[in-house]
């Protein structure tokens, strides 16, 4: 349009608009609850920027296409006829192709940012040349789609304004609701910690900062559950809406902290707690190598390192057995991909396949052993994990820790330890099998943008439980466990 026109913005969205405007700030994280004014601010940018530097080129992204247009499209729509956009003459709008168009040559790319089996890498990102990019409700991107899209920004940053050449801002916006996702790790903890780079912000927009909102609309929010309540009303990134989420939030918090009684034998006194090794290596050397040392439910000691040769692997796990005084018979590595090649290698040590089939349980009624019923061993160890983790009967206290990773720190480590757990669910088969099933690891990696090996650290350790024989009945003679039931007569009156 040839005549300016005022956008009246929220304070909030003035903090945000004010980080685009500054010479610091590339990337803007805002949001964090319901009714905030996310999708307005995102769109007032994209239109101011795309008058402002002809010839610009914009993407706005969300999850699935179809959802961006009937929501976030419908918004740019109204906002264009409260700015007196005329369709056709002030932009067009592509349907076939999803963009929308200015006439000093400037486009709005509507991209969508799901996982297809057919382009797993992004590469319809690959060509991309952008100028800036915001990627609305965020937190259901996949991060690597996230983090592909964003290598896609500043590509297109030189234009000539009124005969002078002038270079826009390569500038990335995030929108979102809480989640324990990547927005999680990225924005809200840093944030509240106050560890965020010196480029990237976090502006908190609630319900409250909006006074466009109709009392109605806060009114229903605070008539939700109270997951809804926490998240959308009050922006608490800490409560998650799914229930298929299979570890409660405060119970893998708590394992920083948790201390456990040790066990004792029957005069009382305190018994030496059993070490293991577990060991998650990784396959083709892309993923990280993890091990872990248990003493009992303890992790005591974490080694995490990258693009090492099997070799040196296995000599690090045979120097920690030895240093540790750990028998081969309590050292677990995953036999899938080259960690079978580990096994192998490191004679009396156990393998681990995760999809191989579950152990089979006590039946303590008919004194025997069952079916278990889990999909396969990967689930069965990840349900018994989350009975323990709830129950606060493991815990965390690190004696040492060691990377050849750049950077990666023992906290780091950590806090992706707990980013992992957080992101083990029940798999959702919606009636098709009664099997306990978690969610597939490839699935896990698609949110995370990583394999959670440090999770499945934890999860192997549960083998060694399943495989516990039964406690004895007390009183039975030689403490073995009673195989038939007791019939008790009553004594006639």
């Amino acid at each position: 349009m040839e005549n300016s026109t005022t956008i009246d913005l929220l304070p909030k969205q003035t903090e945000a608009w004010e980080l685009w405007e500054d010479k610091e700030t590339t990337e803007v994280g805002y949001g964090g609850a319901a009714g905030g004014g996310k999708t307005r601010l995102g769109w007032y940018l994209a239109i101011t920027i795309a008058e402002m530097y002809p010839g610009s080129r914009a993407a706005v992204a969300r999850k699935e296409l179809k959802t961006l247009r009937i929501t976030t499209l419908a918004e740019l729509w109204i906002i264009f006829r409260e700015l007196g956009y005329q369709q056709e003459t002030d932009y067009t709008f592509n349907a076939q192709d999803n963009i929308v168009k200015f006439p000093n040559g400037s486009e709005i790319l509507l991209l969508d940012t799901a996982n297809s089996p057919q382009d797993p890498e992004y590469t319809r990102f690959g060509s991309l040349n952008l100028t800036w990019a915001w990627n609305e409700e965020s937190n259901e991107t996949p991060e690597k789609a996230k983090s592909i899209l964003k290598t896609r920004v500043g590509r297109h940053n030189s234009f000539v304004v009124g005969g002078k050449k002038v270079k826009a801002k390569a500038f990335w916006l995030e929108t979102f609701n809480p989640n324990k996702g990547h927005v999680h790790r990225d924005y809200y903890k840093p944030w509240k910690e106050g560890t965020l780079p010196h480029y990237r912000r976090f502006v908190r927009a609630l319900p409250g900062d909006n006074f466009h909102l109709p009392q109605e609309y806060i009114e229903n929010l605070k008539r939700a559950d109270k997951t809804t309540r926490e998240r959308l009303l009050l922006g608490n990134f800490d409560y998650d809406a799914d229930p298929n989420r299979l570890m409660e939030y405060d119970a893998i918090i708590d394992l920083r902290t948790n201390t456990l009684i040790p066990d004792g034998d029957v005069r009382g006194r305190v018994v030496e707690p059993e070490r293991y090794l577990i060991n998650d290596i990784a396959r083709f050397g892309g993923d990280k190598i993890a091990s872990g040392e248990f003493e009992g439910m303890t992790l005591v000691g974490l080694e995490v390192n990258t693009y090492q040769d099997l070799e040196t692997t296995n000599k690090q796990i045979k120097d920690r057995t030895i240093e540790s005084k750990i028998p081969m018979s309590r050292v677990l590595s995953d036999e899938d991909g080259v960690g079978g090649g580990s096994v192998d290698s490191l004679k009396g040590s156990k393998g681990f396949l995760g999809g191989s089939r579950p152990v089979e349980i006590f039946d303590t009624f008919h004194g025997r052993n069952i079916a278990a019923n889990y999909a396969n061993l990967r689930s069965q160890c990840y349900f018994k994990l989350a009975e323990v983790v709830n129950a606060r009967g493991m815990a965390i206290k690190l004696r040492y820790f060691k990377s050849n990773i750049e950077g990666y720190t023992q906290e780091k480590a950590i806090s992706d330890l707990e980013e992992e757990l957080d992101a083990i669910k029940k798999k959702d088969d919606s009636g098709q099998t009664t099997k306990l099933a978690v969610i597939a690891k490839v699935d896990i990696k698609e949110a995370l943008g990583r394999s959670p090996d440090l999770a499945d650290i934890l999860m192997m350790r549960m083998l060694y439980e399943l495989k516990k024989k039964p406690d004895a009945v007390p009183n039975t003679p030689s403490g073995k466990v009673r195989t038939t039931p007791v019939v008790r007569k009553n004594k006639a009156l």
